[in-house]
């Protein structure tokens, strides 16, 4: 297997899950909000600060994909 590949598969799976924790998350906010709609505010900002945190991640994962592809390729 390259490294090319490696490096491809880990930008991969950090940007899917990514995806599907902020997906996921928001769905559940949305719950959360139609059962309690007077805690939007808390709701909404625990929301974006998971999302956000969650996009960090994703973009961590894409970096050291690329980095694999490009120092080790």
């Amino acid at each position: 297997m390259s490294v090319t590949a490696i490096g491809a598969g880990i930008a991969a799976i950090a940007c899917i899950g990514a995806g599907l924790g902020i997906g996921i998350a928001t769905g559940h906010a949305a719950d959360a909000i139609a059962r309690q709609p007077e805690a939007d505010k808390k709701i909404q900002s625990n929301l974006i600060l998971g999302a956000a945190l969650s996009e960090a991640t994703a973009i961590y994962g894409f970096v050291l994909g690329i980095l694999i592809i490009f120092m080790l390729g």
